[in-house]
């Protein structure tokens, strides 16, 4: 197979961050118009790439995915120890506007594609590492699964709807340290029921 054209490779990335923004914004009925506006491309271009939208949502996840399981991976490799790298995942993670894979959750999205099996298995496995590593360090509380971690981080860095919150980036990351404090061992709380994993999530929403 002939390797993409460089231009082509960054057309496709820019569509990706466009469309992953606007199903953040809009949901997964985002104008498509808008999505090619924003990555600064023509709608022929976008549709090159993404025949139709059901192809489009799902490189979208994809692309969210495997970009942050690439954090975890480096957030727990690179920093002194195992909450800290929690923090830099958990922000960073919220840059990469993790709710534009709220789709995962969706009846209607092809939830066994191998392609996607595969990269939701990894994210898990990046983010229980994580979790297990602070776990076994006594500096994360022993009863948050990656569930828990997975949909608190989504529901406080998606904007409120209909609201131009001025600075939403700011009360995103003070809420979700506020929620990174509350993860610190030991617990001063018992949480109702039990830790969730992203099957458990899954299994709730569909």
């Amino acid at each position: 197979m002939p390797r993409p054209r460089a231009d082509a490779v960054r057309n496709r990335e820019r569509i990706l961050t466009a469309a992953r923004d606007a199903l953040v914004e809009f949901g997964p009925a985002a104008p498509l118009d808008e999505i090619a506006r924003r990555a600064g491309v023509g709608n022929a271009t976008l549709y090159r790439h993404f025949p139709d939208r059901p192809a489009l949502i799902h490189h979208v996840v994809l692309f969210g995915l495997d970009r942050v399981a690439g954090l975890a991976v480096d957030s727990l490799a690179e920093e002194p120890d195992a909450f800290a790298a929690l923090c830099r995942f958990t922000h960073a993670a919220a840059d990469e506007r993790i709710g534009s894979l709220c789709p995962v959750l969706s009846s209607d999205f092809d939830h066994d594609h191998p392609e996607l099996l595969d990269s939701r298995a990894s994210l898990e496995e990046a983010v229980e590492a994580l979790l297990a590593a602070g776990r076994s360090s006594g500096l994360v509380r022993t009863d948050i699964g990656v569930g828990d971690l997975m949909i608190a981080l989504s529901q406080l860095s998606r904007p409120l709807p209909g609201t131009g919150c001025f600075d939403a980036d700011t009360f995103v990351h003070r809420h979700l340290q506020l929620f990174l404090d509350g993860l610190r061992a030991p617990a001063r709380s018992e949480l109702p029921g039990s830790a969730t994993t992203l099957a458990d999530l899954r299994r709730k929403t569909m």
